[in-house]
């Protein structure tokens, strides 16, 4: 009960601010900074600050997550409006991967593992079930997909698509249909979103169940190990890409399913600018895992080379996502 009533105090000293921060935020989301009075351009920062100081003491007592979220939302749009217009947009381009990417994932990691799982769950799944029964593979991997690659292969047929020769260019129509499903799939996860998010479940499990039954192709041809070492040193990046789309569309599906204190509209609003900033930064990703498999699968054949890569990979990643920016976020707790 006094948590409560501490929360709503807390609303109830400062909730004036806010709105008259969010009512400026609006207008110059719409029409610009020139749409503010001399007056209101001078407010709009001192509102900034204040918004900023609400946060961090919200964060030290541990108020409610939605008004966490609503804040962290706030301050994050006023940042844009007060600093984004005074600097170039290589600067503002070096911001949003250095800070405001990775800070998001982490707002929203629940999501990103959940992502993350349903696709693992598929591939197990796929795996499991074309081991115990390789005709399944034609129901999990289309014929476009498999360019020839099916059950009916001769090992060495399968083996050639992990070390061909640029002239042979099989392997180069394949691995772009690759790419391009799975970009695609990304894509849908976040457009689909708005569907309650459960589309997005649907899209990264049939993937994973994909994945699996190609894996198990090989794997009973004993080509398990190189399978992967040519899927991963680009997969890493691309298929973290898909994850990220898929968990920005759970973000857009949660604001609909559990609006909080705001209505449907107004958390979509406030949540769809974050789940933005995923898969915007998944677009990213998805172009530098076509440069690694469009330049890296043609020169690189050795397999030590390409497992090294993908152990390179996983750890810049991790890194970046999980540390990068960390103490700019604590200086603004602080």
């Amino acid at each position: 009960m006094s948590f409560a009533l501490k929360s709503a105090q807390f609303r109830k000293e400062r909730e004036g601010a806010w709105r008259e921060l969010e009512e400026l935020l609006d207008r110059v989301e719409k029409k610009g900074l020139r749409s503010l009075t001399a007056a209101e351009l001078n407010r709009l920062p001192i509102l900034y600050r204040s918004a900023t100081s609400s946060l961090s003491v919200a964060q030290a007592i541990s108020l409610d997550k939605n008004l966490l979220d609503y804040l962290n939302a706030l301050v994050g749009r006023a940042y844009l409006s007060v600093y984004s217009t005074k600097r170039k947009a290589v600067t503002a381009l070096v911001e949003f991967f250095t800070y405001w990417f990775p800070h998001t994932f982490r707002r929203y990691f629940v999501f990103m593992a959940a992502s993350t799982a349903l696709l693992l769950l598929g591939v197990l799944t796929g795996y499991q079930m074309t081991v115990a029964d390789p005709e399944r593979y034609y129901s999990f991997v289309g014929e476009d997909m498999a360019s020839g690659r099916n059950p009916a292969a001769s090992t060495e047929e399968l083996r050639e698509v992990l070390y061909f020769e640029e002239e042979d260019g099989w392997l180069g129509a394949f691995a772009t249909y690759l790419f391009t499903h799975n970009s695609k799939v990304g894509m849908l996860c976040f457009a689909t979103g708005f569907a309650a998010g459960l589309p997005v479940i649907y899209l990264l499990f049939t993937n994973g169940l994909l994945l699996g039954a190609m894996a198990a192709l090989y794997d009973s041809r004993g080509l398990g190990f190189e399978f992967w070492g040519w899927v991963l040193p680009h997969g890493v990046t691309e298929l973290g890409a898909v994850c990220l789309c898929g968990a920005a569309g759970m973000v857009l599906g949660s604001s609909l399913v559990f609006p909080g204190r705001h209505t449907r509209l107004q958390n979509l609003a406030i949540r769809g600018r974050e789940a933005a900033v995923l898969a915007v930064g998944a677009v990213a990703l998805f172009f530098l895992a076509g440069l690694i498999e469009g330049i890296f699968r043609q020169l690189v054949h050795n397999l030590a080379v390409r497992w090294t890569v993908v152990g390179a990979t996983t750890v810049f990643w991790t890194w970046y996502f999980l540390f990068l920016g960390r103490n700019r976020e604590r200086r603004l707790v602080d």
